[in-house]
């Protein structure tokens, strides 16, 4: 498709020209994206989940379609016993919801879409996660001279596997949460804690953080992730370098492979004001 590129060059008087530039981009067909994260919070029964699905578009589109009339199902294999849970689409917005979801740690879940005369499919296991035991502040010397805020938040690892988490952290300070990756490797059995820093906190803000236990596949694919992310200065909307695939497949068309990735896992959240 053609695409019009107007390149503003501003003169030393500041006079200015404008120059239109036709370039011819090669569009590829679109891919279903598939946004398929399961998380029960602590303390609710878990039972409403949402699924979104959209699909690729062209580098210079503002708008991301969204992939109406698919089928949905997400199912409980334990064995002799499956449960079937339909994610019904909410009018023609791309998000399928299920109203009775009955979620059970360290069991296997499928995952099954048909969209489009194509079936995609995934298997993942729902991972437990500690609680939040303490949360502390302390300060530290920023770079300009004055103290920053951090935040160090604390949960117990068991001692009986090797255990992944994924953290998140957001203040009114930044637009979107912020993510990290962690693992017990050299912590196992013992107290863990993920720490946050923002030079621009200040008395008063408050911090939303999460804490949650993941499969060694999903720690390896948000490691990529936000190091893509991390390659354009921190931006979400950055244009990967390489697409990233995930734990999701297309059994009518392997070579059509779908983005995204299938999680389920217990989540634990708090806030903290800062003192």
């Amino acid at each position: 498709m053609k695409q019009y590129i107007v390149l503003l060059i501003a003169s030393l008087s500041l006079v200015s020209c404008e120059d239109v530039v036709n370039v011819d981009l090669d569009t590829a067909p679109p891919k279903l994206v598939i946004d398929a994260s399961i998380k029960w919070e602590k303390g609710t029964t878990g039972a409403v989940q949402k699924i979104n699905l959209t699909t690729t578009t062209d580098f210079y589109s503002n708008t991301i379609p969204v992939a109406t009339g698919a089928t949905v199902v997400v199912t409980n294999t334990t064995p002799n016993t499956p449960v079937a849970y339909q994610f019904i689409e909410n009018g023609q917005t791309g998000e399928y919801v299920c109203n009775n979801f009955s979620p059970v740690i360290n069991n296997e879940y499928a995952l099954a879409i048909t969209y489009k005369g194509q079936t995609y499919t995934s298997k993942s296991k729902f991972m437990p996660t500690p609680i939040i035991a303490s949360t502390e502040q302390s300060t530290k010397p920023g770079i300009d001279g004055k103290d920053s805020y951090e935040i160090k938040f604390y949960w117990q690892d068991n001692e009986a596997q090797d255990n992944f988490y994924l953290v998140g952290a957001k203040n009114a300070n930044i637009a979107y949460p912020e993510y990290g990756v962690l693992s017990d490797e050299f912590f196992q059995g013992n107290s863990m804690f993920a720490l946050y820093r923002d030079d621009k906190l200040k008395k008063g803000d408050v911090i939303q953080y999460s804490l949650q236990g993941i499969t060694e596949q999903y720690s390896n694919y948000m490691n990529k992730l936000l190091n893509i992310a991390g390659s354009d200065g921190g931006n979400p909307f950055a244009t990967p370098p390489a697409t990233l695939r995930g734990n999701i497949f297309n059994q009518t068309n392997p070579n059509d492979y779908p983005l995204g990735f299938f999680h389920l896992a217990e989540i634990d959240s708090d806030s903290y004001t800062i003192q």
